[in-house]
């Protein structure tokens, strides 16, 4: 009886141990300027699926799901000019402030392609209402052709292509 309570007083105290463990976060930033999160959702063949956040001070985390070259949370810089070039390549796609925009099929989108990843790219402030725009990729209109390079430049622009790089296990 007390081999039994002792093991069941060890696999609690490890269990409470494992929720103690922190989620990986960026320092506020004390730049002016928004966190903008970015997003890649799983596919149905092998893209990579993380979610990366950086800072106007030019910290950055990203976090992998699967199929990407990094085991867990890593974190990495970003320059002024990378945040900028950043900013400004998404900025036409930007909802209100403080909105969610959606484009998704049978929504604002009449071509498309199944089993494609999702994205979705967040800006935040402070403490007010995040800005945020859901675009499955599969969407194949025209008008969204811009999006879609946009989407597909941020690794390269962002130095964490390697990072993302595709895995055949993961």
């Amino acid at each position: 009886m007390r081999l039994k309570t002792l093991m069941i007083l060890t696999g609690m105290g490890l269990l409470s141990g494992c929720s103690m463990l922190e989620k990986p976060e960026l320092e506020k930033p004390v730049a002016a300027g928004e966190i903008i999160r970015f997003s890649a959702g799983p596919c149905f063949g092998v893209c990579p699926s993380y979610s990366l956040r950086v800072t106007p001070d030019g910290s950055g985390l990203i976090e992998p799901e699967r199929f990407t070259a990094i085991p867990g949370p890593t974190r990495f810089t970003v320059s002024t000019a990378q945040y900028r070039r950043l900013r400004a390549a998404l900025a036409p796609f930007r909802p209100a402030e403080g909105t969610v925009k959606r484009i998704a099929q049978g929504e604002n989108c009449t071509r498309f392609a199944t089993d494609m990843p999702g994205y979705v790219i967040e800006w935040t402030k402070g403490d007010a209402p995040a800005t945020r725009l859901e675009f499955q990729s599969g969407c194949m209109d025209a008008g969204y052709g811009r999006l879609r390079a946009a989407i597909a430049s941020i690794p390269k622009m962002l130095d964490v292509a390697p990072m993302v790089k595709p895995t055949k296990a993961g």
